[in-house]
This record gives structure tokens, C-alpha cells and sequence, in this order.
């Protein structure tokens, strides 16, 4: 794929790039996300049955398009990595976008050839109603998205807050991966009873039991952590908010694996 600022990565190194995208019913933001990784050299969208034309949009904008029955957040972006062209691959979620300041990280550190690393990290910037949190839990949120995946890649058995894992060095990125992940306080809060009960049936399988205390402290617990004292209270309204709906979900995910544990399925 050709940048419309440049020549391409493969022009400049030759290891060439490839970017991996899983997608479904995201006509609204897989432009963003796909423009912000023009600089790369192929992108494979990985579609599991959108209704909405996400997939025309990707194709017109030069991704290769490939449709998949949705299996897991884990195993779908594990797939979507098997099918790019080479082994040097950026994941992205089709709510993120590549920054000015981190896709120049990554242009630079990819025209050095990536020496000695297997991977790399960078923060996660996340936006709230109208404005990105730059304190408490949400941030940095720093991710391992970019690596070589004949060296690792998206492991484990966990379908759900899945994440990529390497054998070898991890350098770190400036820069942010700019993140939207509501577009509504009902899809925040959708989302987290979705994903309170996966990691509930995660943890039951898993041999793992909730206890009174977990119930009662672990929500608390998160509250201090992220509102006080990595200064969440300092992004106002918004911060707050991030909080008290975060915490929710610490408390129903204990809810639900102790509810499992006494015989009651969803």
C-alpha cells in the first residue's frame, strides 16, 4: 500500500510491513483507522459478517478483505495475523489510529531494521465523551502491537482482554495509539456485562473462584488505584466517570464467577 506523504516502508528497509485489522459493523471508524496506516505495505481486514458496508469501505481504501465467523477476540486477531503477507505486523483494533509522533517512531525504527527486538510497546491514548484521559487507569495503557510473529503473537487460551506476547527484547515507542471505544455510555456499559461474563467463564474454566472479599474490595480496590492514586480525579468530570463505570465492571465479573461457582449459568 502506498502513503499518499511518502514512499512506502519497504522502499526505505527491506523489511516490509503489514497491518491486521479485525472489524464488525465499523462503516463509522475503519476509515480513520485505515488511513492512519497508509504508510504500511499490506493490510488485511479481517471481517466477521458486518451489515453495515465496513468491508467496501476497506476494500476501497486498498485493504484486502477476508470474511471470518467471529471465534474470539483472541483467536480472530491470531487468524488475521496468519494471513499478512510478511512477518513484521501492527495490530489495530478498527477504534485506534496510529498518531503523527508514533507512526514517525515506527518509520524510524523500521528503517533501522528493528535491530535486536522481537517487539514494541507504545501508550494507549483513550477519548471520553469529547476528550482524551491522560491520567488514572486509562493511560498510558501501554500495549505490545507491533512485532515479528514468527517470534509470538496473540497466545494463551483467553479469548477475552487478549494480548500479544513475545520470545525476545521489547523496545518502547513515543507516541500514542489513539483510541475510541464508545460511542455511547449504553455501548460502555453493553460492553462490560459482555465482557465481565467472558472473563467470568474464563475464570471458572480456568479453576478460579470469587470470594466475598474479591466482591466487596476489588472494586474499591481499582477505584483508589486509578482515581487517587495514579490521579485519575486530574481528567475532572470525565475521569471520574471512567471510575465509577470501570469499577462496575470489576464488581460484576466477580458477580458472575461467583453465581457460576453456585450452579447458576447465564
Amino acid at each position: 500500500m502506498r502513503d499518499a506523504h511518502g514512499p512506502t516502508i519497504a522502499s526505505m528497509t527491506n523489511i516490509p510491513l503489514s497491518a491486521c485489522i479485525i472489524t464488525f459493523n465499523e462503516a463509522d471508524r475503519i476509515g480513520a483507522c485505515l488511513d492512519s496506516l497508509a504508510f504500511c505495505d499490506d493490510i488485511v481486514v479481517v471481517d466477521s459478517g458486518s451489515t453495515d458496508g465496513t468491508a467496501d469501505l476497506a476494500r476501497a481504501r486498498g485493504a484486502r478483505v477476508i470474511d471470518r465467523a467471529f471465534t474470539g477476540f483472541r483467536s480472530q486477531k491470531d487468524f488475521a495475523v496468519s494471513q499478512a503477507r510478511h512477518d513484521w505486523v501492527l495490530c489495530l483494533d478498527a477504534d485506534e489510529r496510529v498518531d503523527a509522533t508514533l507512526r514517525q517512531a515506527i518509520q524510524t525504527a523500521h528503517a533501522k531494521g528493528f535491530p535486536g527486538m522481537a517487539g514494541y510497546r507504545f501508550a494507549r491514548l483513550s477519548e471520553y465523551f469529547g476528550k482524551f484521559l491522560r491520567h488514572g487507569n486509562a493511560y498510558p495503557d501501554r500495549v505490545l502491537r507491533l512485532f515479528d510473529r514468527r517470534q509470538g503473537g496473540w497466545r494463551g487460551k483467553r479469548e477475552i482482554h487478549e494480548a500479544v506476547s513475545v520470545d525476545g527484547a521489547v523496545g518502547r515507542l513515543p507516541g500514542n495509539l489513539e483510541h475510541h471505544p464508545y460511542r455511547s455510555l449504553a455501548e460502555q456499559l453493553g460492553k462490560q456485562e459482555r465482557y465481565a461474563q467472558m472473563m467470568a467463564e474464563h475464570l471458572f474454566a480456568a479453576g478460579k473462584r470469587a470470594n466475598v472479599g474479591q466482591i466487596l474490595f476489588s472494586p474499591a480496590w481499582r477505584f483508589l488505584r486509578g482515581y487517587v492514586f495514579r490521579a485519575g480525579f486530574l481528567d475532572g468530570w470525565r475521569g471520574l466517570l471512567y471510575a465509577l463505570v470501570r469499577i462496575e465492571y470489576v464488581r460484576r465479573k466477580f458477580v458472575k464467577l461467583w453465581l457460576l461457582q453456585h450452579g447458576y449459568r447465564p
